[in-house]
């Protein structure tokens, strides 16, 4: 590649679609891409509704969002918990009256779930597939009636995991594919009422990935199969999941958009 790679300049807010009025729940929301979503439908007029399982990461993304000058409240809940899982939509709804954007970013890839399959500890696979694709079937499950009757949007933050195969994350990459393939069933069984899709990330600046940025070999393997040649910025995946969630996207359902800067495209 010539030249240095461009830097994102977006801050939340630049170019995005418009969510005024529409109040939206973003699991995973306390940190990272979750947060920047978050942050992201605050800027483009949403109520915010940040969740995560650590009080103070929500209460903190809750305050970043009313700078935006939109209604937000932070509410700490667990995925893998159905009581916590209703009782997110029930207190949302109870608090704004309506709930029209579900988010579902909670996810995770602890190294315990990394290797070969043979090798793989059960209770990590177990783990894994209970955040990131059993928490998604969760919320989806308690938030539907409520979307059907705001003729809502769902978008599910899946990963390049999601679309093709990687070495030794095995329950990743099943967790994201099933996550692609609930957005399609889902979008199929709920329309008209309501679209589902679905973003794709490739590699995300984030504390989640410091070692792989801090790793010199690996860091330059990514760069060398992205053809931005740079790690995205998590402003760079709110972008696509707040058009998603907007009408700006009103004739799109079912869908994945990869923002991987042409990883998945090599």
């Amino acid at each position: 590649m010539t030249g240095e790679p461009s830097e994102p300049t977006l801050a939340p807010g630049d170019a995005l679609p418009d969510l005024s009025g529409r109040v939206a729940v973003v699991t995973g929301g306390g940190r990272g891409i979750g947060k920047a979503i978050a942050l992201g439908m605050a800027a483009a007029g949403a109520t915010v509704v940040p969740s995560a399982r650590t009080t103070a990461e929500v209460e903190a993304v809750a305050a970043a969002a009313r700078d935006h000058g939109v209604e937000t409240k932070g509410i700490t809940a667990d995925v893998t918990d159905d009581d916590d899982v209703r009782r997110l939509v029930d207190e949302t709804v109870d608090t704004f009256g309506s709930l029209d954007v579900l988010v579902n970013n909670a996810g995770f890839n602890p190294g315990d779930a990394l290797g070969d399959p043979t090798d793989v500890d059960g209770d990590a696979v177990d783990a894994v597939l209970d955040v990131n694709l059993r928490g998604a079937f969760r919320t989806v499950r308690a938030a539907g009636p409520h979307l059907k009757e705001s003729g809502g949007s769902v978008v599910n933050v899946a990963s390049v995991a999601g679309l093709v195969g990687l070495p030794k994350q095995h329950p990743y990459v099943a967790s994201k594919h099933g996550l692609v393939g609930l957005t399609k069933s889902a979008a199929m069984d709920w329309a008209p009422d309501v679209r589902v899709n679905a973003v794709a990330p490739g590699y995300v600046a984030t504390d989640l990935t410091e070692t792989l940025q801090e790793n010199e070999r690996l860091r330059q393997s990514i760069l060398d199969r992205t053809p931005l040649d740079r790690f995205a910025d998590p402003v760079e995946i709110a972008g696509p999941v707040v058009f998603l969630a907007s009408d700006a996207a009103s004739f799109v359902t079912g869908e994945t958009i990869a923002a991987d800067g042409g990883w998945t495209a090599r």
